[in-house]
């Protein structure tokens, strides 16, 4: 889940989809801006995509990330 700087969740979602691992990005309402679904070999994969890529995108103000055990 990812909360973006005012105005900028529509500019976000392309650079979010173009992270490698990210397989879509969706604009939300609610308390966060935007949802990006993740697919890694790895709960480290996870961490490495929402930590070093998303967070790093410019206009991204905070990420929560929440790892499916059901796949």
């Amino acid at each position: 889940m990812v909360k973006a700087k005012t105005g900028d969740a529509d500019r976000l979602k392309g650079s979010i989809e173009a992270v490698d691992g990210v397989e879509a990005a969706h604009i939300v309402a609610g308390d966060v801006d935007l949802i990006a679904t993740v697919d890694v070999a790895s709960p480290a994969g996870v961490k490495d995509v929402a930590a070093t890529h998303i967070q790093g995108i410019d206009g991204v103000e905070d990420t929560q990330t929440y790892i499916a055990m059901d796949g």
